[in-house]
């Protein structure tokens, strides 16, 4: 992934209003964040924990979508596996994420929603760039490029469905 800026990550929302991303926090630190290594930028709002956020190349321009966390965990998961990278993580490590879908459909309320890395560290945690304990990635035969094609796939699908 290139590198974005500010303006850059702003601009993309397609499921907000530009007020709303006027208005969003984004990461500080940009300037350090390993781009080489990354499919799409995502991130949470530490001072909102039911938000997170995710910004990717598509279709020769960038795509942003606000997500939002359920704000009450029920239940006692002992692992859950996220939908983009397939890491399988423990108790709070998988989020269901919502995001409002783009257009006519997103003011009338409607949402996709998707199982996906709390941390929003897919791209990471797929070329081994972040780890988890033991047991947390199952071994695979496919190659890391392999596995970056299909997590692209994957967040592919699901913007996709944003759109529709």
């Amino acid at each position: 992934m290139r590198p974005l800026t500010e303006q850059d990550i702003r601009t993309s929302f397609v499921n907000c209003s530009r007020g709303e991303a006027k208005r969003l926090v984004t990461p500080r630190d940009l300037d350090e964040r390993p781009w080489d290594e990354l499919d799409f930028l995502g991130w949470r709002d530490p001072g909102a924990p039911d938000r997170g956020f995710l910004v990717t190349e598509r279709d020769g321009g960038l795509v942003g979508v606000t997500l939002r966390l359920p704000s009450s965990r029920r239940g006692l998961l002992r692992r859950s596996m996220c939908s983009l990278c397939l890491t399988t993580h423990p108790v709070d490590g998988v989020s269901l994420m919502t995001a409002r879908k783009a257009g006519a459909a997103g003011r009338e309320g409607n949402s996709v929603g998707i199982y996906i890395c709390a941390d929003l560290a897919c791209s990471l945690y797929v070329r081994g760039k972040k780890a988890l304990p033991s047991g947390s990635r199952f071994e695979e035969t496919l190659t890391t490029e392999q596995q970056i094609a299909r997590t692209v796939g994957h967040l592919s699908a699901f913007l996709a469905k944003l759109r529709d």
